[in-house]
């Protein structure tokens, strides 16, 4: 159809998740050793603008709340041509003990850098 389609902007906006996570203190490399993780329970996308196969995306992240086991991330996708915003997704997700296969509290260590990096109100 010419467009970009729902796989895409999930994809867009997971690979972003794993960026902001990262810039929570969070390494891939490290969690996969201790057999942690994170596991989306909820996302609420909302379409804006059509995007054209090939359009130039940028995602922009936020985190807006942080639990005891839990981070909601707030992404905003434009086309970098136009500054036409694309698409929003709010995601909540869960740090997770991928051996026990439940929910455990944010590490210690995150949870200074990751008030820091919180935005209340972010733009849609």
């Amino acid at each position: 159809m010419g467009h970009m389609n729902v796989m895409y902007y999930i994809n867009f906006f997971d690979q972003a998740s794993c960026h902001a996570l990262s810039a929570c203190g969070y390494k891939w490399t490290e969690m996969g050793d201790q057999n942690m993780g994170f596991a989306d329970v909820k996302h609420t996308v909302e379409y804006k603008g059509e995007q054209k196969v090939g359009s130039p995306i940028v995602v922009e992240s936020c985190v807006t709340r942080r639990g005891r086991t839990s981070l909601t991330l707030k992404h905003r996708m434009t086309n970098a041509e136009t500054g036409e915003l694309a698409a929003t997704m709010e995601v909540i997700t869960i740090h997770f003990d991928l051996a026990a296969r439940k929910p455990v509290p944010l590490r210690e260590d995150t949870i200074e850098l990751i008030d820091s990096l919180l935005v209340e109100n972010p733009e849609d």
